[in-house]
């Protein structure tokens, strides 16, 4: 992705470039379609988010519509900010950048983790997939009508998700074939739990 925009920037700039919208139209947005799965967009960063994006001549407030009484400030992205959000976009789609999830140092650290520990936090892990992969999958199903892209976003959240419950599977299933196996001692002769 462009050094010049974040994660954040970017998810924030392209909703604006596929239509203006205010802060709390962000975030529902936002809410919609599961951005929340892959961003860590809260709402109370949405308004500092905008202000940067602002600051630095990417947006322009467009228009302030009344919506139940109050004013809210609309924002559209400047013709500049439509250039950059294309240029981080396309980058962000063609480099492959590394990840880095917890679970990988929690497996780094595996032999001090008595079995029956391991095996719980395995499960406890499983569980959470399934649930996930259920409510995104339901998310996605209350919006037939959404566009391509945001199914794309949807259907490729769900694959990383089943990628991950099908390698868990495995796993958890190599490691009842091994059986029981005491837990690696600390060199202080401690036990690790």
């Amino acid at each position: 992705m462009a050094a010049d925009l974040t994660p954040a920037e970017l998810t924030l700039l392209g909703l604006l470039v596929e239509k203006p919208r205010h802060g709390y139209e962000l975030d529902e947005i936002i809410s919609a379609r599961g951005m929340r799965e892959w961003t860590e967009i809260g709402f109370s960063s949405i308004y500092y988010l905008l202000a940067r994006l602002r600051d630095r001549g990417l947006i322009t407030e467009v228009g302030t519509p009344p919506a139940r009484g109050k004013t809210r400030r609309v924002y559209g992205p400047t013709a500049e900010g439509r250039r950059a959000c294309a240029r981080s976009a396309e980058d962000a789609v063609a480099e492959l950048r590394p990840v880095f999830p917890p679970v990988l140092i929690g497996l780094a650290n595996q032999p001090v983790i008595p079995p029956e520990r391991l095996r719980a936090a395995l499960d406890r892990r499983a569980a959470a997939l399934t649930e996930r992969i259920a409510a995104i999958g339901a998310a996605r199903d209350a919006q037939p009508d959404v566009p391509g892209f945001v199914r794309a976003i949807f259907d490729y959240t769900l694959g990383q998700l089943a990628a991950e419950q099908h390698w868990l599977d495995d796993y958890r299933a190599e490691l009842a074939e091994l059986g029981d196996q005491p837990p690696t001692r600390k060199a202080d002769g401690h036990d690790p739990l």
